[in-house]
């Protein structure tokens, strides 16, 4: 259920009739055609959920129809479940309750496209072969490391100041990739019944971090044409005044949105004059396919923000080294905080990426062409069997966000399921189980899997009526 209170988001009359569109270009009654644009756009994430909705006499006004069309229209929305409507509370976007079913317990046999994810980086058993030389040094302390060893926080250190921002080792805290950095902040920076300021699409397991921290998430709409809905950013802002807002600014995931520098500015002095930490998410920033040299400089150039980065993406997901980036007041709280958790990044591990980061430019190139390949084989390969499908090709990142025309993302899943393979629904990627219309496709993979799976995809879909999702949908782990 959406709560009703001050802090929602609310869309004016004359926003809404922009998102609206071609609304009245409907055979259906007045009052269906309106009530099926806005599940429309609340299913696409468009009207995130706790939006509050225009009043029926402004939105009437506004559309130059009858308020009994509006009111039938919010009716019908609370009918199916997409609309609450609290008497001196305003009609407030929410989504029908969905059954819990099990997650698969296996994938054995299994094509797992759930994880947007890449081979290891040629040369990491070389590289641990020589941290491993280097390891006798460290063996004199306990080997408990809540902050990293200087070497490898000098070294990312040298990563920020390559791409623009000045930074010393003293503002890097290491931690066990950027889930854990996630957590960690949020363990730090917010309070129970605090909210927080997320994107829709997003990451969800950062929703899942900063919920575990007692947050109330306020989503704002993330689009592949559009970018950040930036009146609706502000909006949150002011009205909520949260103590975070968690952002992945660069080759956003799943939409591949970058958000330009200007607009970075904006954001950064509206959070600042709320009080609010700007969490962004940077572990893409540099996954770029195109065009390296054009990518923005990282969040914290253009303002006050808290950086986060990990080696997942690049190196290799299976050294589970990441980092925050923050000021010294912030970097002494977060070691404060830390040993309620965890008592450190192992120094093995510590040791093999400070080896990897010192050729690091050649990785990011190697990587570059290994992702060019396989968007061009992906976006192609959709685009040549589904012409229905709306299929970007992003500029960098590791997946396209597909559109598939019609909200049966789950159930294409599923289907998908039946024929050896899993993918993350779009719903996945939603506050409140929205995106029913996207699913998110990796193309990181090798041709042989990315071949492979355009034929399950073809099987699936032909064998789903691509009208109703179930109401059960099963979604599958991402990362």
């Amino acid at each position: 259920m959406t709560n009703l209170d001050h802090g929602a988001t609310t869309v004016s009359s004359r926003a809404l009739n922009a998102l609206l569109d071609s609304w009245r270009a409907s055979s259906a009654p007045g009052y269906l055609a309106l009530a099926d644009r806005i599940r429309l756009l609340v299913l696409d994430g468009r009207l995130p959920v706790g939006t509050r909705l225009p009043s029926e006499r402004d939105l009437c006004a506004h559309l130059g129809v009858s308020r009994t069309t509006v009111a039938s229209a919010y009716a019908a929305l609370r009918d199916s479940g997409h609309v609450d409507s609290v008497r001196g509370s305003g009609s407030v976007v929410r989504l029908p309750a969905r059954a819990s079913v099990p997650r698969p317990t296996t994938t054995e046999g299994l094509l797992d496209l759930t994880k947007a994810a890449l081979p290891a980086v040629d040369g990491i058993a070389e590289a641990a072969q020589r941290a491993a030389g280097r390891l006798g040094a460290y063996l004199d302390d306990s080997g408990y490391d809540p902050v990293g060893r200087p070497v490898l926080r000098e070294a990312i250190a040298e990563r920020y100041r390559r791409r623009g921002l000045a930074t010393s080792a003293d503002q890097i805290v290491v931690t066990l990739g950027a889930q854990h950095a996630i957590a960690l902040l949020a363990r730090v920076l917010v309070s129970r019944g605090d909210r927080a300021v997320v994107e829709a699409p997003g990451y969800p397991h950062a929703f899942e971090a900063l919920r575990g921290a007692g947050a109330r998430l306020v989503p704002v709409s993330v689009t592949v044409d559009d970018g950040w809905d930036e009146a609706s950013l502000m909006q949150a802002l002011r009205r909520t005044s949260p103590p975070v807002a968690y952002l992945m600014p660069d080759f956003h995931n799943p939409t591949g949105a970058t958000m330009p520098a200007e607009q970075r500015v904006r954001v950064l002095e509206a959070a600042a004059a709320e009080g609010t930490v700007v969490i962004a998410d940077e572990t893409m920033a540099e996954m770029a396919i195109d065009d390296r040299r054009d990518a923005p400089r990282p969040m914290a150039a253009y303002g006050r923000a808290v950086s986060i980065g990990s080696v997942g993406k690049s190196l290799w997901g299976g050294l589970r080294i990441g980092w925050i980036r923050a000021e010294r007041p912030l970097v002494d709280r977060l070691v404060r905080a830390r040993s309620a958790g965890d008592l450190g990044t192992p120094v093995l591990e510590q040791l093999v990426v400070a080896e990897l980061l010192g050729d690091f430019d050649r990785v990011l190139e190697a990587r570059a062409g290994h992702l060019r390949r396989g968007r061009d084989r992906v976006v192609r390969g959709l685009r040549e069997q589904f012409p229905s499908w709306q299929v970007p090709s992003p500029a960098g990142g590791l997946t396209t966000w597909v559109g598939l025309g019609a909200p049966v993302s789950s159930q294409l899943t599923l289907a998908a399921r039946r024929e050896g393979l899993l993918l993350a629904a779009g719903p996945v990627f939603g506050v409140d189980g929205a995106f029913e219309r996207f699913v998110r496709v990796p193309f990181s993979y090798a041709d042989s899997d990315t071949d492979r799976a355009l034929a399950a995809l073809r099987a699936a879909w032909d064998g789903i009526d691509g009208v109703q999702a179930p109401a059960s949908p099963l979604l599958a782990e991402v990362v």
